[in-house]
């Protein structure tokens, strides 16, 4: 049996630590060695890279894509990507979609697992049919998440649907690491049964379940997992890359990694935790064991910047009250998966919540387009009072938003000529306009390690 393994350290392991602060220089001198380590692919981009690139990194994130590339010859490069929302907080046309997609691949991506914060496929037909007609792999995601109203058959006809919309493989997304061992048996068990095409599980250590739950999915026939190299493992990261592969390897299951690489990799980061956590931008509460979350399912990325953002309020102490309030507020919103952009919308209300003294005094304008339709169909009911205070009277979306929305890219090209040199340039500004003008103008403070001003939108959580 071959069990193909990800690399995480480059993308959500470095999200889920350090908030996505590691820059490009600082792994650059290892990137060759991980293209010698024989990992399966190796996930890079996307997910709050770009928007951290510009915003704290002062880094332009098509670059480093391609100075990846230039070092990784022999191993695929992964990409997070949000369907609709691309990289961004909001839905974007379906030509600003495609053309971002165009750039990737050409920019060297070879992998793209795509996924939609509610499971609505409509809000991923056009970025896995763009994927497929550049020729890249397209990996269609089930996000996973437990509530009263998701069980195995729901998840398995949505793998149903995922292969008849033509994707390449299909990624169980735990992004908060709930997925127990016996769910993830069984899961994985059905799908097989189901679908014919490669499945693959991402899931997190939050809990303590991740090592256990990849087990059970392999043992079930699970084609591929994401790991992260045990110095940036743990935690709300991954479990660990040389772990696992010790023991899949005495189970006779090929990984097709190289040991001693692997521990090259592992040295060469080291000192670069060792940094992180000297200055405080990595806390020691990310790397604990939080069972709690079986709870609240705060996901890794999310729950190291809302305590950066608590901790900047001086209002750390009130980290436990938000994430007891997290859970009510995602009851109220219909139980959406705790996934970007959903877990910053559920998390921000929440502390806004908390903080302000009273629920729903005031209500971010993210969670107001949810509860307006714009983010796609609710899993479950909303709060029947709180629709009423949004919606004021007004009927919900029944399309899907981007039918709304009128074609943008070829319009900012030409809006924004003077500053937005290339097509990378111009789609800088359409998923983050305040922010890469002032990267494009050369008006950027310089990066400062985990530094950030605390706004009360989906942006403060990244």
């Amino acid at each position: 049996m071959e069990l193909h393994i990800t690399e995480t350290v480059l993308r959500d392991a470095n999200q889920s630590l350090i908030a996505t602060r590691m820059k490009y220089q600082e792994f650059d001198a290892i990137l060759e060695t991980m293209d010698k380590a024989g990992y399966f692919s190796l996930e890079c981009w996307g997910g709050a890279t770009f928007d951290s690139c510009l915003r704290y990194l002062n880094e332009d994130p098509w670059e480093r894509l391609r100075k990846m590339r230039s070092k990784v010859k022999n191993t695929k490069l992964q990409m997070l990507l949000r369907g609709q929302n691309i990289l961004g907080y909001k839905h974007y046309p379906d030509d600003v979609v495609r053309k971002f997609i165009d750039l990737s691949v050409d920019a060297g991506i070879d992998i793209i697992r795509i996924f939609d914060a509610l499971n609505d496929t409509r809000n991923i037909e056009v970025a896995v049919d763009e994927t497929l007609k550049k020729g890249a792999h397209a990996q269609g995601t089930i996000v996973y998440t437990t509530s009263p109203i998701h069980n195995m058959e729901a998840y398995a006809e949505l793998g149903i649907n995922l292969e008849k919309m033509g994707v390449n493989s299909i990624c169980i997304k735990d992004m908060a690491g709930v997925m127990s061992p016996k769910e993830a048996f069984e899961l994985i068990t059905t799908l097989k049964s189901t679908v014919k095409i490669p499945i693959f599980l991402h899931t997190h250590c939050t809990t303590g379940l991740g090592p256990l739950t990849y087990m059970k999915a392999v043992e079930a026939g699970c084609d591929g997992i994401d790991t992260a190299i045990s110095s940036f493992s743990g935690g709300t990261s991954q479990p660990a890359t040389e772990a696992l592969n010790y023991v899949f390897t005495q189970q006779g299951i090929n990984t097709g990694l190289d040991m001693k690489k692997l521990k090259e990799i592992n040295d060469f980061f080291k000192p670069i935790q060792e940094g992180y956590i000297k200055s405080g931008v990595l806390n020691p509460y990310v790397l604990g064991t939080n069972t709690d979350a079986l709870n609240y399912q705060i996901p890794g990325g999310m729950l190291s910047n809302l305590i950066s953002q608590l901790k900047q309020q001086n209002a750390l102490d009130k980290l436990e009250s938000v994430l007891l309030e997290t859970p009510k507020v995602r009851k109220d919103l219909g139980y959406p998966p705790l996934v970007t952009p959903m877990s910053q919308m559920v998390g921000t209300q929440a502390a806004m919540n908390v903080l302000s003294g009273e629920r729903y005094k005031m209500i971010i304008k993210e969670v107001k387009s949810y509860i307006k339709g714009e983010y796609g169909r609710a899993p479950g009911q909303i709060d029947e009072t709180l629709k009423q205070k949004v919606l004021n009277g007004e009927k919900p979306l029944e399309c899907r938003f981007a039918d709304t929305l009128s074609p943008a890219f070829e319009k900012t090209k030409a809006e924004v000529g003077d500053f937005a040199k290339t097509d990378e340039d111009v789609m800088d500004y359409i998923l983050f306009p305040q922010i890469a003008e002032k990267y494009l103008k050369g008006e950027n403070e310089k990066p400062e390690s985990g530094k950030r001003t605390i706004k009360y939108t989906v942006e403060a959580i990244g």
